[in-house]
């Protein structure tokens, strides 16, 4: 057996690039803006405002990038106020049968699913429900040093408590049934038989164990499931009509077929219908290229929030990873402030960059990557590269 595949079950790295064998495309298709922007927000970003040589620019580095990162298919969208727009649905939804990608798809989110969860976890900051320093052992039993994590450790990956998708038992649990459902309590089970790996507060880690406990912790002070309380008070409000959190493995049409190596054997396999249960308030919604542009404005500007809590939430600290810091479910990567998404078979990224209100989408139909690099990266920032030259998603760190 090949070296676990945990390690990219939500990865959040945004620092790495990946090189893989082409596959099968098809040509990429033109969005016009009165599609593209059917239930997104009204602003001024013509579809030919970018001007034709800055468009050419970039079909050619999103087609060369999905090449050598052997991405199937794509779906772009970038919205500049004041500029223009670029809307662009390339390769293929179906490697079987060629069928093309659409930007009228759905994905599944990955830990984009984080923004939502830790949205909901700041109404209830603002309701006067809970507290930021609230330790955990307030809310939920049986947390490794539950009195000393606080809501806000959790929040902004500094708990020290370990992910549970880094567990031996449960990898194995998840990729011999991709199909089976796992309960909240269930995973963190799975965390739960390793020592904590720091103390509360003391370094950044990524870990979804935190925001299945914040997941529960919403559902414990709301009295509503988490997808209720989501529904109710996140997304309805938002205006998000196309968003969820599934309650198994349904998954809203249409959408392209979804293809990982994150396997038992390293087979590359379709993952489009694995349960996504075991993700849950880290990683399982599902959404479309018009929710996430909304969500990516909402979510940075805090139209959901007080003033007071949103400026917690962007209040970002180091990650150890060069230029990308991370406040309470967001990070901040070379001014483009929002979040990026993995889960087998799908990739996302949602940011937003205030200094110019411009939005970036992607939406891929894979995860694989070589060398430990996720392909939605390269993508992201060849697209700053071109456009937002002076704010480049993940910019690498100059050789010494």
């Amino acid at each position: 057996m090949r070296r676990s595949p945990s390690r990219r079950l939500f990865a959040a790295a945004l620092l790495v690039a990946s090189v893989l064998a082409p596959v099968t495309t098809a040509p990429a298709t033109a969005v016009p803006a009165a599609a593209a922007d059917r239930h997104g927000p009204r602003d001024d970003c013509p579809p030919d405002g970018l001007g034709t040589e800055t468009v050419a620019r970039l079909d050619k580095a999103i087609e060369e990038v999905r090449q050598q990162a052997g991405i199937p298919g794509v779906v772009v969208g970038l919205w500049m106020p004041g500029k223009g727009s670029y809307v662009r649905a390339s390769g293929v939804a179906d490697t079987a049968t060629g069928r093309p990608m659409s930007k009228n798809g759905f994905v599944r989110i990955g830990s984009e699913t984080k923004t939502f969860t830790v949205t909901a976890l700041l109404e209830l900051v603002d309701d006067g429900l809970v507290g930021l320093d609230d330790p955990i052992a307030d809310y939920v039993d049986g947390v490794p040093d539950g009195e000393n994590i606080t809501l806000r450790h959790l929040a902004g990956m500094r708990s020290g408590l370990f992910p549970y998708t880094a567990d031996a038992r449960f990898q194995q649990a998840l990729f011999r049934d991709p199909s089976r459902s796992f309960t909240p309590r269930e995973v963190l089970r799975y965390g739960y038989r390793h020592d904590n790996t720091f103390a509360p507060g003391a370094r950044f880690q990524y870990s979804n164990t935190n925001l299945v406990l914040l997941g529960l912790v919403v559902e414990k002070v709301s009295g509503r499931r988490l997808a209720d309380f989501l529904d109710q008070r996140v997304l309805r409000p938002a205006r998000l009509h196309h968003t969820l959190l599934p309650a198994d493995a349904s998954f809203s049409a249409p959408h392209p077929r979804g293809y990982t190596n994150q396997t038992l054997t390293g087979a590359v396999e379709d993952s489009t219908d694995w349960n996504p249960s075991w993700a849950w308030a880290a990683g399982a919604m599902i959404s479309d290229l018009h929710d996430l542009r909304r969500w990516a404005g909402i979510v940075a500007t805090g139209e959901l929030l007080s003033p007071r809590t949103q400026a917690e939430r962007l209040t970002t600290l180091p990650t150890g990873f060069p230029g990308t810091s991370y406040g309470l479910g967001i990070f901040e990567t070379g001014g483009w402030v929002g979040h990026n998404g993995s889960i087998p078979g799908y990739e996302t990224v949602t940011v937003y960059l205030p200094s110019q209100q411009a939005t970036l989408v992607l939406m891929l139909n894979t995860d694989i990557t070589t060398g430990g690099v996720e392909p939605s990266t390269p993508l992201a920032r060849a697209i700053t590269e071109i456009v937002t030259p002076d704010n480049v998603y993940d910019r690498p760190v100059p050789p010494r």
